[in-house]
């Protein structure tokens, strides 16, 4: 028999709001900004590992990626751009916020995030209001898929493998919380999703 879900892990972008800095937004900002797409992207490669994991700031990351040679527009433009492409998905916050009050469910997160943007998005949706602890790579200094990030989660919640649920966009990410022992469900949908909790015995009235 399946132990209780006693701590539900889970990732941001992707499951409670949208992808933060991925690949379509950059282009995006290429075109906006007249920036060389290739160049934005390979620049980027080079430098995100160290931004998100804590280890340079948003200025030095933008520094290295587009303002290495002077710009017709300001840093403080490029960085609102950057913000304003984190979108919430409702149906799944609320969904959680009620699993959270009905199980009385702690709850953290496991995510790739750099500082900057990672406190702009819990602020701005106001995620504090349903998870407790965020295990944030900006903050431990390390990055998914390094086993070290869940079982620091684990440790931080007092929590055991086997009472845990993971919930993870990237199938990749599921995969190295379950060699761990860590429940999970890899997040295609909120139907999906729903689906699978109940077959934790996580069910909305």
């Amino acid at each position: 028999m399946t132990p209780p879900i006693k701590l539900l892990l889970l990732d941001i972008g992707g499951v409670l709001l949208t992808d933060g800095w991925e690949t379509k937004s950059r282009e995006e900002a290429a075109e906006l900004f007249s920036l060389d797409t290739v160049d934005v992207n390979q620049r980027h490669r080079n430098t995100f590992d160290a931004y998100e994991s804590g280890k340079i700031t948003l200025d030095e990351y933008l520094d290295l990626v587009v303002f290495y040679e002077e710009r017709s527009f300001s840093r403080e433009e490029f960085k609102q751009f950057m913000m304003a492409q984190s979108k919430p998905y409702p149906d799944t916050i609320e969904y959680i916020a009620q699993l959270k009050q009905q199980f009385h469910l702690p709850i953290a997160t496991v995510n790739n995030e750099p500082l900057e943007l990672n406190e702009h998005r819990i602020n701005t949706f106001h995620l504090k209001k349903v998870i407790d602890v965020f295990v944030s790579s900006c903050y431990v200094n390390m990055r998914k898929p390094d086993p070290k990030m869940y079982q620091l989660a684990l440790n931080m919640m007092q929590a055991k493998p086997e009472e845990t649920l993971y919930i993870d966009d990237r199938k990749v990410y599921t995969e190295i919380a379950a060699k761990l022992g860590i429940n999970a469900i890899h997040h295609t949908s909120l139907t999906s999703t729903q689906q699978q909790l109940a077959g934790f015995g996580l069910i909305l009235p």
